[in-house]
C-alpha cells in the first residue's frame, strides 16, 4: 500500500471508489463532479489516496474553507485493513497544521462510518440536515489523542 497526496490525475479513480461504497451513497452520482473534486483538492483543501497495485482504493479530502471533511472513503474490497484510519490521520494532521479551527463532518446514523468516527475521538453534535449525524473534532482533542 502506498499513501500519498492526491492530484487531479487521481480524480477518475477517486470517483470509482466514491461510487463503489455501500454506505453513505450518493442519491445522484452526478452531484459530485470531477470539477468539484479538483476544486477541493487544489483550491479549497487537500487530499490523500491509498494505492494498491497502481489503483486508488481509498481517499480522504479535507476542506479548509468550510472546515470539514469533504470525503473519506475506502473501496469495499479494501475495508478493515487500516486504510481509512491512515487516510483519516494524514488528513487531520495536515488540517490542524494549517488551522486551529474545529473540523466537522456529516455521516449517516447507524453506519460503520459513524462508529469509526466515534472511535477516532469525534464528538457527535446531533442531527445535520435531518438525515446525517454531525461530528466535530477540536485541535486540542486531536493533539491529546496523538501525543508521542
Amino acid at each position: 500500500m502506498i499513501f500519498r497526496e492526491a492530484t487531479p490525475a487521481d480524480i477518475p479513480q477517486i470517483q470509482v471508489v466514491r461510487h463503489a461504497v455501500k454506505e453513505n451513497t450518493l442519491s445522484d452520482p452526478a452531484l459530485v463532479t470531477d470539477a468539484d473534486c479538483e476544486d477541493y483538492l487544489t483550491r479549497r483543501g487537500k487530499g490523500w489516496v491509498c494505492e494498491c497495485e497502481g489503483q486508488v482504493v481509498g481517499f480522504s479530502i479535507g476542506d479548509l474553507q468550510a472546515h470539514n471533511v469533504w470525503a473519506l472513503f475506502v473501496h469495499p474490497d479494501y475495508e478493515a485493513q487500516g486504510i481509512g484510519k491512515h487516510l483519516h490521520d494524514l488528513m487531520l494532521q495536515w488540517y490542524f497544521s494549517q488551522t486551529s479551527e474545529m473540523i466537522w463532518l456529516g455521516t449517516s446514523p447507524g453506519t460503520r462510518a459513524a462508529v469509526f468516527y466515534a472511535r477516532q475521538g469525534w464528538k457527535s453534535d446531533g442531527e445535520l440536515r435531518g438525515k446525517e449525524l454531525r461530528f466535530e473534532m477540536r485541535r486540542e482533542d486531536w493533539a491529546q489523542r496523538h501525543v508521542g
